[in-house]
Formats: structure tokens, C-alpha cells, sequence
């Protein structure tokens, strides 16, 4: 299989986002409007950017193996974590099913959250058209009845430091619902910088939301050893560090 010819400077883009590499894991910093898997848009996913990258840099002449156990969201940045073969792919992806992969994000919100600590419980529902989700019930009733498709929906968030306008939180995300960073922390009356869907006042001049997947903490699939892997935050927001 021939994958696409890199220039110098992709390829020494895609080089320079490598948070970690060995024989079974490949993690790279996402940016905000590159997509981890293909959608109708057509757009090149980051697995393809970075098959190609491997194809070039090892002289590989067959195919290469990079799949995905989790994905972010086109707005979304930060760390994204590849398997290069096929038993670390089926072991990660087990892993997050069974939630003992953990995730830190940071967030930049509107509003200091008030309490500034604590979890954020709730049944979430996701509108297929809206592309949106909304929190059916607090989180400490039973399912509503009325959304049988209801998931419910933790988090725990911590305020860091603020700026003149907006407000470092950083958010241990202990369910994968859709948006449910963003929606959450929008029912606390928290929106995400950028995030016009959740209620902020103005979009981001790149088109995407101040959301970083920070930091991931799993057991490699093969040697069985506690990983912790972190992303830089984007340069726009690199104060926050």
C-alpha cells in the first residue's frame, strides 16, 4: 500500500507531536479541527496523517496498523493515544469500556464555578440532530422516564487560577457521554470559552473551544506498567501552564 508523500514541514509537524512512542503506543497532541476518525467531511483523520508519517520516517513498504481506542472531538485538543498493533488496540479498548482509563481535561470557562470544587452528577440526553446533549435529571434520581435513553453522567472538577476574563477548571472525567464536559459544565452555568453550542458569547478565532484533553493515565497493554502521558496546552492558552 503507498500512503501520500509528506513535505518537510507536515512531516516535521507530525514528528514534533509525538508525546510518547514504543513498539505498541503512539500518543500525539491533537489540535483543535483535526478529526481522530473519518466523518462526511472527507477530511484526512489523524490515524491517516500519521500512518503516512510512520510509512515515510520507518521506509515501511506493506501497510501500517494504527488504531484508535478513544476519539476527541473536531474542537477539541490535546492528548490522543494510537495503538500499532492489533492486540494493544483490543486491550485499550477494553480498557476504556471498563473505565480504567482515566482522563484529565483543563478547561477555560466564562465564569468562575461556584462551588469551586466538587462532582457534577446528571442524566444526559444527546439530540442526534442538534448534535447536543442536555441533562435530563440530576443525577441522584432514577432514570427519567420519560428519556429511556438517558445515560447517566460524573465528573469531578477543581477551579485552578483565572485570568482577567476567564477561569482555568480542571476536570476528571469518570464517564465518556457525548459533550459531557461541555454540557455539564454549562448546566453549572460554567460555558467553555468558544463553545457558542453551550452557551459562550463569542467563538474562537480557529473555530474550536478551549478544551484540552490534558493529561491520560492507563496500563500499557503489553508491559503492564502504570503510564501517565500530558499534553502541552495550545499556545493561544499556554499561560494556564
Amino acid at each position: 500500500m503507498e500512503y501520500r508523500k509528506l513535505g518537510k514541514q507536515e512531516f516535521d509537524d507530525l514528528s514534533g507531536r509525538i508525546l510518547y512512542e514504543d513498539n505498541h503506543l503512539l500518543v500525539v497532541c491533537k489540535r483543535v479541527g483535526e478529526i481522530t476518525q473519518g466523518d462526511k467531511t472527507g477530511d484526512e483523520p489523524l490515524t491517516e496523517a500519521y500512518k503516512a508519517f510512520i510509512a515515510q520516517r520507518d521506509g515501511k513498504p506493506g501497510k501500517v496498523f494504527l488504531g484508535l481506542p478513544h476519539r476527541l472531538d473536531r474542537p477539541v485538543s490535546g492528548v490522543c493515544l494510537l495503538a500499532k498493533t492489533s492486540k494493544a488496540l483490543e486491550r485499550l479498548t477494553a480498557a476504556f469500556r471498563e473505565g480504567t482509563v482515566h482522563k484529565t481535561y483543563w478547561a477555560l470557562c466564562c465564569v468562575k464555578p461556584e462551588p469551586p470544587e466538587g462532582r457534577l452528577e446528571g442524566w444526559i440526553i444527546r439530540n442526534e440532530q442538534q448534535n447536543k446533549s442536555y441533562i435530563a435529571a440530576p443525577g441522584d434520581t432514577p432514570k427519567p422516564a420519560r428519556h429511556p435513553d438517558a445515560k447517566l453522567a460524573k465528573l469531578d472538577y477543581r477551579y485552578l487560577r483565572s485570568t482577567d476574563r476567564y477561569h482555568l477548571v480542571e476536570v476528571d472525567l469518570l464517564t465518556g457521554r457525548h459533550h459531557q464536559i461541555r454540557c455539564q459544565l454549562a448546566h453549572l452555568g460554567c460555558p467553555i470559552k468558544g463553545d457558542l453550542k453551550y452557551g459562550a458569547p463569542r467563538s474562537n478565532p480557529d473555530g474550536g473551544i478551549c478544551l484540552h484533553a490534558r493529561r491520560i493515565r492507563f496500563v500499557h497493554p503489553v508491559r503492564k506498567e502504570e503510564m501517565a502521558v500530558e499534553a502541552p496546552v495550545p499556545a493561544s492558552w499556554r499561560f494556564a501552564e
